[in-house]
């Protein structure tokens, strides 16, 4: 299948189960997965970043359009989107020149884990700090981000096992 199709269909996908099926889960007032993040972890790199920035910016404010959140997941989509190719370069050691080759699935496990828990923590603590924008529930804004994102990863870890599971 085309790549452009594949992640259009992604996105479409990602944006009609987080908004009719994900935004409906709340586990003990604190748990909400957000897995539409898994858009911009499987994007392929490349070295002109506008487009994947629009489109990363599309992703959450298409959320937000539907959650009626005010601009937040865009905002928190933007960011992890935006700071995306530092942590490849971290966590990776990933330079311009490996941009093509690059795949998420062909990475070691552990280096993979980091990567995703970091921005999925960058996101949602974004994302639950401009719901709550405040000092005072900086405990729940923590817990908040603590849970949601251990379930997202879970969710995502799961997906991926489902998905990708060679016969």
């Amino acid at each position: 299948m085309n790549k452009t199709i594949y992640f259009g269909l992604l996105f479409f996908f990602l944006v009609f189960l987080q908004v009719f099926v994900l935004n409906n889960i709340l586990f003990l007032g604190y748990i909400n997965p957000y897995l539409y993040i898994t858009f911009i972890f499987l994007y392929p790199l490349k070295k002109n970043r506008v487009l994947f920035l629009l489109i990363a910016f599309m992703l959450g404010l298409s959320i937000d359009l539907f959650s009626d959140s005010g601009g937040i997941h865009a905002f928190a989509t933007l960011s992890i989107a935006y700071f995306r190719l530092f942590f490849v370069k971290v966590f990776f050691r990933k330079f311009e020149n490996d941009y093509p080759f690059f795949k998420l699935s062909l990475e070691p496990f552990g280096k993979k884990f980091n990567y995703l828990v970091t921005l999925t923590v960058i996101h949602h603590f974004i994302l639950f700090s401009f719901a709550n924008f405040s000092f005072q529930n900086i405990s729940y804004v923590l817990l908040n981000t603590l849970y949601s994102s251990l379930f997202t990863l879970i969710l995502y870890f799961l997906g991926v096992y489902i998905f990708s599971k060679k016969q």
